[in-house]
């Protein structure tokens, strides 16, 4: 889900769901003896704009932006030029290349530090940072593998320093009503989860066309991607992972299977080639504004292509994984991952000792060929495309009872901002003002980290061996 490139029937309805408030109206303007925190965020692709946005407009009474740290210059200088447009006379975030993380830390006394860098980098950024007595917030996955999750529970122990995990799905409104309605005991105990995850053809692609697609970056999407899926099962039915079994591979993309179905093309990188002008997978820098900008206009400076063949060679990811797992409250998990679907969205059931509880997202009915940046969004998701956007149930079905709709209260998620408007409540509680204590327990720290990234770990041993593994032989949390 996240751009990290270098550096969401009738009957009668059961209670609404009141939805968190907005960002700008739960900031409320900081107290004149209450310090500003002193901020760095490092790794300045197009995810890091959420947070730029916000340290510098909403949340700028409480936070001060003080520093920027990436591998590239050319991606700092546009997210200043992005805050020099939004806020004429404020003056440019000090920039600093990769090896002065440390000197940032020091000159510029940084209180927090937003770690938005590419996956196999954040444990080294996380512990730098806690070491240099800061805390910090870090995009998801919090780490890609079990020895650097150790290293960053380590640290924390050792320095007392606060790790925030961004699970902005726990802030959906949706997802916060699924926890409210299970915790409520509205279907008892809950035996079983069945959990379908699908990746439209522009949104799975893009996962083949990054940093993504080397699983040494990432870890693969049973990390990148699947850890939001396992931390929001942990959290829903408040338990964590046991046993983990799980098979997957490269099923639709990938050289061999372009080659196989027809779908390949001869070029390694869509800029500039003649034979990806009518690819329907190919994604085209020049057309977004943020892409040519962030990417296309900063290869010079460290050589990365953006916009790589998914059917190319250098695809060490899977694309179709199923996964059982096995809790420590006794339910079971059966996970599956689509990344070539043709409609993109969720479903999630819960069978429990008094009925059944199921979620329906659809975030697009189908996949419009040919759509191109509209020139703002980096890429096209099938909520950015009007006739495409489907619908959000959730349907209650107690034993002996007709379904029953659980209202939740919002709005529709395209209208809400990113992730069913759980980019915006994540920040409010991430940046602006504690307001009591939130029932539902969404802020997650390093330990939820390592409980979900734990699961896809796990099922990616499981794919090499063909066997079952316990999670606690991994990493005990």
């Amino acid at each position: 889900m996240s751009e990290q490139d270098p550096c969401i029937a009738s009957g009668a309805a059961v209670a609404p769901v009141s939805p968190v408030a907005s960002a700008a109206s739960a900031a409320s303007v900081a107290s004149a003896e209450e310090k500003r925190r002193r901020c760095a965020v490092v790794g300045l692709g197009a995810r890091a704009r959420m947070f730029t946005e916000a340290l510098t407009g909403p949340y700028s009474d409480r936070i001060e932006l003080v520093g920027f740290c990436d591998v590239n210059s050319r991606r700092m200088a546009v997210h200043n030029d992005w805050i020099a447009a939004d806020h004429p006379g404020r003056g440019p975030v000090p920039a600093y290349s990769a090896e002065e993380f440390e000197v940032m830390l020091r000159r510029e006394r940084v209180d927090l530090v937003v770690v938005c860098s590419v996956d196999r980098t954040h444990d080294d950024y996380i512990v730098r940072a806690l070491e240099a007595g800061c805390d910090v917030v870090t995009e998801k996955p919090m780490t890609t593998d079990a020895d650097n999750a150790r290293r960053i529970l380590d640290a924390r122990r050792r320095t007392g320093g606060d790790v925030r995990v961004a699970f902005n799905y726990r802030y959906n409104p949706v997802h916060s009503a699924v926890r409210e309605v299970i915790a409520a005991g509205e279907i008892g105990e809950v035996g079983s989860v069945h959990f379908e995850w699908l990746l439209d053809l522009r949104h799975g692609a893009d996962y083949f066309r990054r940093w993504h697609r080397d699983k040494a970056n990432s870890g693969g999407l049973m990390v990148h991607k699947a850890t939001h899926h396992f931390d929001l099962v942990n959290w829903w039915l408040g338990t964590e992972p046991e046993t983990v079994f799980a098979q997957g591979g490269l099923f639709f993309y990938g050289e061999d299977a372009g080659r196989r179905r027809g779908l390949a093309r001869p070029y390694a990188r869509a800029h500039g080639a003649a034979a990806a002008e009518d690819d329907p997978f190919a994604v085209r820098l020049a057309d977004s504004e943020v892409l040519r900008a962030l990417y296309l206009e900063a290869e010079a400076e460290d050589g990365y292509h953006r916009d790589q063949n998914v059917f190319g060679p250098g695809v060490s990811i899977e694309d179709d994984m199923a996964v059982l797992v096995r809790y420590a409250s006794g339910a079971s998990l059966s996970y599956h991952l689509t990344a070539y679907s043709p409609w993109e969205g969720y479903r999630v059931a819960f069978n429990g000792s008094e009925g059944r509880l199921e979620l329906l997202v659809e975030e697009s009915t189908w996949t419009r060929s040919g759509v191109r940046a509209d020139g703002a969004s980096p890429v096209m998701h099938g909520a950015a495309v009007g006739d495409e956007v489907g619908r959000t149930e959730l349907l209650l079905r107690r034993f002996w009872e007709p379904p029953r709709e659980v209202k939740v209260g919002g709005g529709e998620g395209a209208a809400q901002g990113g992730h069913g408007g759980g980019d915006v409540r994540m920040l409010a509680d991430l940046f602006g003002p504690r307001s009591g204590r939130d029932a539902l327990g969404r802020a997650a720290d390093a330990v939820d980290g390592a409980k979900s990234l734990v699961t896809g770990l796990a099922a990616n041993e499981s794919f090499e061996t063909g066997l079952p593994v316990r999670v606690r032989d991994l990493l005990d949390v």
